[in-house]
C-alpha cells in the first residue's frame, strides 16, 4: 500500500484515507454511560492538527452534526482555519419514502448546513431503505439540483447495492463514492461492487473495518459473549457468525496480531490497512471518541503490509464463508436477523 494519507475522489476534491467516523457518538449507538464530549472535541482538534480533517456523519446520527458544527466553529475561532471536510448523509425515513419530494430534500440539506455551520456540504451520501418503494431516482435528481444550486459539492451513496448504483450512473447521477461495509469479516463488496466501482471511477468509503471494535486485541482469546452492550456490536457479531464463526474469528485475530507484532503495529491497524489495500477503496471510516485513537490512526500510515501479509490473510479468509448477497442486502431483507436490529425512522428522534 502507498502510505499516502489522502486520496482524490475527483480531480478537485481530496479526502483523508482515514475518515473520522461519528456513528458511535450518536444517541442511537447507546454506549454504556455518557459520552465525554469535552474529550471528544479535544480529540477532534488534535486529529485536525495532525491532518485528519475529514469527518463522517449523517442527518440521522442524533446530535452528531451539531457536535461537528460546534467543532468547526471552535477551529475557525482558535486557528483561523476552515479546513474541516464533512461527509454527511441524506437518509429519509422508511415511513416517509413515498412522501419525499424536492422541498423535503431541500429542507433536510438546509438543516444539515445549519447544524454543521457550513455554506456547502463537501459530500452528501444518499440512502434509500426500500427499493420496492418508487422514487429513488427522482430523489437522486433533487440532490443533483441542490448540487447545481451550490448547497452540495459532491454526491455519493451509502449502502447501495451494485444494481442500483448502476441505475444511478445510467441516469447520469454524478456518483463519486459509495459508503459500504467492508472488512476482513465482511467481503460482500468483492462479489460485484469492486469491479463496478473500478469501471466507473467510484471510490468505496468503508465502514465496519474494525467491526465495531471486534477487530482488536481486547477480544483476543475471549469466549463468545452472552450479551453485548450496543447495537453496533450485535450487528458485527452477526457478521462473525455468518463468515468465520467464533473459532475462526479467534484464529483470524491471532494471525493479524502476529503480522502486527512483526511490523510494529496493532491488529486493529492491520485490519484497517488490509481494507485500504483493496481495489476501489478510497478510505476507511474509523470511529473516534477520544485522544487514544489518534496515535492508532497515525500508525496506519507509518506501517506497511507486504503482499505476503495480505496473501496470508486472503488465504485464511478464502477457507471461510462470505455473508450472503450484495452489500446491505441482508440488512434490507424483511424478517432477516440483520434487518431486525436496524432503526429506519430516525429523523424526528
Amino acid at each position: 500500500m502507498e502510505n499516502t494519507t489522502r486520496i482524490n475522489l475527483t480531480p478537485d476534491y481530496q479526502t483523508c484515507r482515514i475518515i473520522n467516523g461519528g456513528w458511535q457518538l450518536s444517541e442511537g449507538h447507546k454506549l454504556q454511560g455518557q459520552h465525554d464530549f469535552t474529550s471528544v472535541l479535544k480529540a477532534f482538534h488534535q486529529l485536525a492538527e495532525r491532518g485528519f480533517t475529514t469527518f463522517d456523519c449523517a442527518d440521522i446520527y442524533t446530535g452528531v452534526e451539531e457536535l461537528i458544527g460546534q467543532f468547526i466553529l471552535e477551529r475557525r475561532a482558535s486557528s483561523g482555519k476552515d479546513d474541516v471536510q464533512v461527509h454527511t448523509k441524506f437518509v429519509p425515513d422508511l415511513s416517509a419514502l413515498s412522501e419525499v419530494d424536492y422541498h423535503y430534500v431541500e429542507r433536510i440539506i438546509a438543516r444539515s448546513l445549519k447544524r454543521l455551520n457550513k455554506e456547502q456540504l463537501d459530500l452528501v451520501q444518499f440512502h434509500w431503505w426500500d427499493y420496492q418503494i418508487p422514487g429513488c431516482l427522482d430523489i437522486a435528481g433533487h440532490l443533483v439540483r441542490l448540487k447545481e444550486k451550490g448547497m452540495i459539492k459532491n454526491l455519493g451513496t451509502t449502502n447501495f447495492d451494485t444494481a442500483h448504483l448502476q441505475q444511478l450512473v445510467d441516469a447520469g447521477y454524478p456518483l463519486v463514492s459509495n459508503q459500504t461495509q467492508y472488512s476482513v469479516l465482511d467481503r460482500r463488496p468483492e462479489r460485484e461492487m469492486v469491479e463496478f466501482c473500478q469501471r466507473n471511477g467510484v471510490k468505496l468509503l468503508c465502514y465496519g473495518s474494525l467491526a465495531g471494535g471486534f477487530l482488536s486485541e481486547s477480544w483476543l482469546g475471549k469466549p463468545a459473549p452472552q450479551s453485548l452492550e450496543n447495537r453496533s456490536l450485535v450487528k458485527y457479531r452477526l457478521i462473525i457468525d455468518d463468515s468465520v464463526g467464533w473459532d475462526g474469528y479467534q484464529q483470524l485475530l491471532c494471525l493479524m496480531k502476529e503480522i502486527g507484532d512483526r511490523i510494529g503495529c496493532s491488529l486493529s491497524n492491520v485490519a484497517v490497512m488490509y481494507v485500504l489495500n483493496k481495489p476501489a477503496v478510497g478510505a476507511a471510516i474509523v470511529g473516534t471518541r477520544s485522544e487514544r485513537h489518534i496515535a492508532s490512526n497515525e500508525k496506519v500510515f507509518s506501517s506497511r503490509l507486504s503482499s505476503e501479509d495480505i496473501q496470508r490473510i486472503d488465504d485464511f479468509l478464502n477457507r471461510h464463508s462470505i455473508p450472503d448477497g450484495e452489500p446491505f442486502g441482508l440488512e434490507r431483507e424483511e424478517g432477516n436477523k440483520h434487518r431486525n436490529i436496524m432503526k429506519m425512522n430516525l429523523n424526528d428522534e
